[in-house]
């Protein structure tokens, strides 16, 4: 047993506190956003709300569900997500077996394009200019295959079948065996942490897309939760003209986007429990080797 001397005791408190502080300091914002929303607004204006909620209302829930565009932006959101991951999960396994085979010509060279692709980007108004000359503004389609493939999933994604044994697609090849095969049948099986992992980066990047959102879409029936965020959040500014077809009082504009977060949020912590355990384990295999 190692005995802790003074100075070890004391160097591991201040590290306790210091863990302490950065938990309350990563926690309280999103606390303080739950009890505001089940608060009055008169409780938030004089600033009662603090650690717990005071005069306990679901007015601003009751005015969030009324709201038709939110559930519009909310079944966008969903789509984009579920359909957006499929398509970066399609790509991102196809492309990451492909860079995994030593044999592959050029592997080297396509793999330095993927990595100058973090590196150097294209800006915002060359990829604006290319979506509108794909006819692309104001479409379904670019939300789902903007980013439809990123180039740390892909290196993750290689690294993790890279780390696969040989001798198990060797034998799959004797057996007669195809690489569609091997690579569904041996490799998506074992690599189930991986993908996991990814398929909650993606979904997660998908799920808090806001700015292309923004700048692409024009149809509000087409404008996924985060952006009727902004116009909830313009509305409490005082600007309404972005949101004249929303029917919320002055007094309840902060509540109402209190409520709107966390019913926007309340998805994404129902299913990280789930996924926590292989969310870990696919990062470690990851870094384990490069």
């Amino acid at each position: 047993m190692t005995i802790k001397t003074k100075g070890d005791k004391i160097f591991d408190l201040i590290l306790y506190i210091l863990m302490a502080l950065v938990v309350i300091f990563t926690i309280y914002p999103i606390w303080y956003i739950v009890i505001a929303s089940f608060s009055s607004n008169d409780a938030i204006a004089l600033g009662k709300v603090t650690v717990w909620i005071k005069d306990f209302t679901l007015e601003s829930y009751k005015q969030v569900v009324s709201q038709k565009n939110l559930w519009v932006a909310y079944g966008n959101t969903i789509f984009y997500s579920v359909f957006g991951t499929i398509i970066n999960m399609v790509m991102t396994i196809l492309t990451g077996y492909a860079l995994s085979k030593k044999w592959l010509p050029g592997r080297r060279i396509i793999m330095l394009f993927f990595l100058l692709s973090m590196w150097f980007g294209p800006g915002m108004m060359a990829t604006y200019i290319n979506y509108r000359d794909l006819g692309m503004i104001n479409s379904r389609w670019a939300m789902l295959i903007i980013g439809a493939i990123g180039t740390y999933n892909t290196i993750l994604m290689r690294s993790f079948f890279e780390s696969i044994p040989d001798a198990l697609e060797e034998s799959a090849r004797i057996d007669g065996a195809n690489d569609l095969r091997i690579m569904v049948q041996i490799y998506l099986p074992l690599s189930t942490a991986a993908l996991m992992t990814i398929s909650l980066y993606y979904f997660v990047g998908h799920w808090n897309a806001y700015f292309w959102s923004m700048i692409l879409l024009q149809d509000d029936s087409k404008i996924p939760l985060q952006v009727l965020l902004k116009k909830l959040v313009v509305q409490m500014t005082g600007n309404s003209s972005e949101t004249a077809n929303m029917d919320f009082t002055v007094m309840s504009r902060e509540t109402v986007v209190y409520a709107t977060m966390v019913i926007a949020v309340l998805p994404m912590l129902i299913v990280y429990p789930f996924v926590q355990k292989f969310f870990v384990k696919g990062v470690m295999i990851g870094a384990v080797k490069g």
